[in-house]
């Protein structure tokens, strides 16, 4: 393992000489294995998303925090540990890395924790399952995530299939544009709908292949700051049909009501009913969409590394 910058930002030898030498590396949060998946699919998915980046021609970096100490590139030890559902990691957004580093904490890092890690330590490109974005009742909570705001401020691409379904997805978009973030779907023109392959909502953006992307997204960061959003739908064959997905959602959101939970407990929960109503299927869709979602950013971040040689 190599200190970065200062002895609270670990980088493993693996990815820093990948980034030393220039190469192509692609970030991957772990909210997914601490927090959003159930055992022992957690750690099998971890690992596919890896495997999906390697195959792709590209470094992964799973991004973390052990004891105080932000790891960039664990070591499946290391996740097994902040996985350990008795060390009770936590939900780490932006706002809280200091405060985790500081109070030494372990913890998960979320989108918009892993893009401030990732772009502080210079990897471009990020692969996820669905982005964060504006709660269906943000009139009332003002609950609105954090991803958005970070992609706003960080020159980084982030492959998603769109937002979580459970989300105000209209809102979202609108947001995602006030905030001056590009948003392109990949080889559609309608945004993704997480476990649908779209929301319903159009796109005025849409990328061929992965050296378009790489091309659109140095172009971006020569004239703008902020991130660059490529919306990778779920195969249609995959999807939850619209019927099971509405069904699951209302179930989902009155699950939410009756705990009172709110902010950061809420899309735990949500998306736990919507395993739960769906026997499992939606655990499957978000499984193989994460998957898909790290090859298209292995290749993309490939594209980038060849664009600058």
């Amino acid at each position: 393992m190599t200190n970065f910058r200062n002895s609270s930002v670990v980088i493993s030898d693996e990815v820093a000489n990948a980034l030393e030498k220039g190469r192509n590396v692609v970030a991957l949060e772990t909210t997914i294995v601490v927090h959003g998946l159930p055992a022992p699919a957690n750690l099998e998915v971890a690992e596919e998303c890896e495997t999906a980046v390697r195959d792709a021609g590209s470094v992964p970096a799973t991004i973390g925090v052990l004891d105080g100490r932000v790891i960039v590139g664990l070591s499946a030890p290391q996740l097994r540990t902040l996985a350990d559902p008795d060390r009770h990691a936590a939900k780490l957004s932006a706002r809280d890395l200091g405060l985790a580093l500081a109070t030494h904490t372990s913890g998960a890092t979320t989108v918009a924790g892993t893009i401030s890690i990732a772009s502080r330590v210079g990897i471009d490109v990020m692969a996820t399952g669905g982005l964060g974005g504006v709660h269906r009742d943000v009139r009332d909570s003002f609950d609105e995530s954090a991803d958005l705001t970070a992609l706003s401020r960080n020159q980084l691409l982030v492959v998603a299939s769109g937002v979580k379904s459970i989300l105000d997805i209209g809102a979202t978009l609108e947001r995602l544009d006030t905030l001056g973030v590009a948003v392109a779907g990949f080889r559609t023109d309608r945004f993704p709908g997480f476990y649908q392959s779209e929301s319903g909502f159009s796109l005025d953006w849409s990328l061929t292949d992965e050296t378009e992307a790489a091309a659109a997204f140095l172009a971006h960061c020569e004239l703008a700051a902020t991130g660059f959003l490529v919306a990778n739908p779920i195969d249609e064959k995959s999807e939850l049909s619209v019927e099971m997905h509405d069904r699951a959602l209302s179930s989902a959101l009155e699950r939410a009501k009756a705990l009172g939970v709110s902010g950061k407990e809420v899309t735990p929960v949500l998306l736990a009913e919507f395993a739960r109503y769906t026997a499992g299927a939606s655990v499957k869709v978000n499984r193989e969409l994460v998957v898909a979602n790290s090859v298209l950013a292995g290749r993309i971040s490939a594209a980038i590394a060849k664009e600058r040689v």
